[in-house]
């Protein structure tokens, strides 16, 4: 199943069985949280030595 097949489903669930105020607002700042981290990194206000340098994949012949 695709990721925007997922999301599609998971919204469709949310305007069915709308959350409580409590977990709504947990899903709130944990989306807000997110976007902040993207916004963030995007911006290039990353700290240098918290940026991950990629391994190189081994691949098997």
């Amino acid at each position: 199943m695709g990721p925007l097949l997922r999301l599609t489903i998971m919204m469709s669930r949310l305007v069915r069985n709308p959350p409580g105020r409590r977990k709504a607002t947990v899903m709130l700042v944990a989306l807000a949280l997110a976007i902040g981290l993207v916004v963030v990194e995007k911006m290039g206000a990353w700290p240098e030595s918290w940026k991950v340098d990629r391994a190189p994949v081994m691949r098997m012949r």
